[in-house]
């Protein structure tokens, strides 16, 4: 096997360019994939315009890219070697499986998380990567590298499904048909609500969130969410947008929930009369735990469909494209394939 390859690095804001690298070594209990595809997620294309989010910032030279597929290559010491060959979707985070929040089974919310794609740990815009074992999930044949890739955003969206209580019969108001919005109506359904109404601005991306699981559009321009939308039992953001959080949550009724998905304001104004009031739970969700198997079984199962979110294909000299391509209201997700885009 090849000791260098090729890597799309982001040397500061927008500003990108291709390089040859060493093949990471493989540690004990990890295994070496080969990638297959990686799906451009809005936290890259953050990272790639503003060099930042929050308190994660961009202050030295960082491979984008964390929701990947591929093959297992090499396996370290103490992994069956039997494992070589198989096909496989990452989940793509290191916790440190020692403290309070990894011990408690919330491993997301580990403080020393080394995560895929946030600063200063690389991602997966690259040949070669490696993983501890247990995070890399094997895919049934009937499950695409490119569908492979997008369980993790699939997981968000269980993550966000699972806070928001959803139950068959549920009501649900998502705000935001860009991906995560598409998948969260995707999941709703699988789940088993009776009513997935979804909010957004563009007419083509509400148009297309009634082809995957909408029961209802609405144009929150020329509806008032926060009244006239008969009160829901649960309310996703995944805009970001703070009007849109604020009216979704006043949609929720008496002792609903709402989860904030989207990146957004790191503070705003919330309808705290109404929480109080309706004893509304809001939360946030915070990447996922334990989600693969689920989220294979809904992709395996039929339930969900992610090849056909899939508008863009690039390969490691156009991850500029890819990232831009957000851009054009017709685009829902871009794949990067580091080996070559398939023919």
């Amino acid at each position: 096997m090849t000791s260098t390859q090729r890597t799309s690095v982001l040397l500061g804001t927008q500003d990108l360019t291709v390089e040859d690298r060493p093949v990471p070594a493989v540690d004990p209990g990890d295994v070496l994939v080969r990638v297959a595809a990686v799906g451009v997620c809005g936290s890259d294309v953050h990272y790639f315009r503003h060099g930042r989010i929050g308190d994660f910032v961009v202050e030295e030279p960082l491979v984008l890219g964390h929701e990947l597929s591929g093959t297992i290559e090499a396996v370290g010491e103490g992994v069956d070697p039997s494992r070589v060959g198989e096909r496989v979707a990452i989940e793509p985070q290191r916790p440190c499986h020692r403290c309070a929040q990894c011990l408690a089974g919330r491993y997301n919310l580990c403080p020393h998380m080394r995560f895929y794609a946030t600063p200063p740990v690389d991602g997966a815009f690259t040949e070669f990567v490696t993983i501890e074992a247990e995070f890399a999930h094997v895919l049934p044949d009937a499950v695409s590298f490119e569908a492979g890739a997008l369980l993790e955003p699939l997981s968000v969206g269980i993550a966000a499904v699972r806070k928001a209580g959803i139950v068959p019969g549920s009501s649900v108001l998502i705000a935001g048909a860009g991906p995560i919005g598409i998948i969260c109506a995707q999941v709703a359904k699988a789940f088993g609500a009776s009513r997935i109404v979804v909010s957004d601005l563009v007419p083509e991306r509400r148009a297309r969130a009634l082809e995957y699981g909408a029961t209802e559009v609405v144009d929150p321009t020329a509806v008032s969410v926060a009244s006239d939308i008969v009160p829901v039992d649960a309310f996703i953001d995944a805009s970001g947008a703070p009007r849109a959080v604020s009216d979704g949550i006043k949609a929720v009724g008496p002792a609903g929930a709402a989860v904030l998905v989207g990146l957004g304001n790191s503070e705003m104004t919330l309808p705290v009369e109404h929480i109080q009031n309706l004893e509304v739970t809001v939360t946030g969700i915070f990447r996922y735990t334990n989600t693969w198997p689920v989220a294979i079984e809904l992709v395996a199962s039929g339930q969900v469909d992610l090849d056909s979110l899939v508008t863009g294909r690039f390969g490691l000299d156009d991850v500029r494209e890819a990232l831009e391509s957000d851009t054009d209201p017709e685009s829902l997700k871009s794949v990067v394939y580091p080996g070559g885009v398939p023919a």
